[in-house]
C-alpha cells in the first residue's frame, strides 16, 4: 500500500465562506426587521434585537477576515500551516467535505485549533493529491493515539489459524 504524497496547498479566505455568512446574517437581519415592524413602537426589545444582529454582523464579518491563510503542507508524517499563523506538527481532521471544498480543523498541540477552508479552485492540479493526504493515516509515535493504535489488516487473505 501506499502512502499519501507530499502536497503543498494554498489557504486563503473562502469564497464561499464569505457568501454563507452573508446569506445567514442577511436572513437573521430580514427576520429581526419583521419583528420589529410587528412591534407597535420601538421598546428596549427592539433595540436589542437590532443590537444583537449588528453585533452578530460584527463577529461574522471578524470570523471571515480571521480565517487561516497561508500554504498547508503535508510531508507524509504529519501538517505544518506557513503563513500568518505558523502551526508546526499539526493533526488535519476533515469536517465538513463538498467534494470541491473542504472544511478543516487544524490541531496542534498546546495551540487553538484553527479552521481552514480548502477550494479546489485554489490549486486544482493539487487537489486529488491534497485529498489524498486528508484521508490517509499518517504514522504516529504517540501510542496513545487512538488511530494509531488500531490494528492494520494484512493484505494477504489466507485462511485463518481458526478455520483448520
Amino acid at each position: 500500500m501506499h502512502s499519501a504524497p507530499s502536497v503543498s496547498f494554498p489557504v486563503g479566505r473562502s469564497r464561499f465562506a464569505g457568501h454563507l455568512l452573508v446569506i445567514i446574517w442577511t436572513a437573521g437581519a430580514c427576520c429581526a426587521g419583521a419583528v420589529c415592524y410587528q412591534f407597535e413602537s420601538v421598546e428596549w426589545r427592539s433595540a436589542a434585537l437590532l443590537a444583537s444582529v449588528l453585533l452578530a454582523g460584527a463577529a461574522a464579518g471578524l470570523a471571515y477576515w480571521r480565517q487561516c491563510t497561508g500554504e498547508l503542507h503535508f510531508d507524509g508524517q504529519g501538517w505544518r500551516l506557513a503563513g500568518a499563523d505558523t502551526i508546526e506538527a499539526a493533526r488535519l481532521l476533515p469536517a465538513l467535505d463538498l467534494q470541491s471544498l473542504l472544511l478543516v480543523r487544524l490541531a496542534a498541540p498546546g495551540q487553538r485549533p484553527r479552521w481552514c477552508w480548502l477550494e479546489r479552485r485554489s490549486a486544482p492540479h493539487h487537489w486529488l493529491d491534497l485529498r489524498r493526504a486528508v484521508y490517509s493515516r499518517a504514522p504516529s509515535a504517540d501510542p496513545a493515539d487512538p488511530i494509531a493504535a488500531v490494528p492494520q489488516r494484512s493484505a494477504s487473505r489466507g485462511p485463518s489459524p481458526s478455520s483448520s
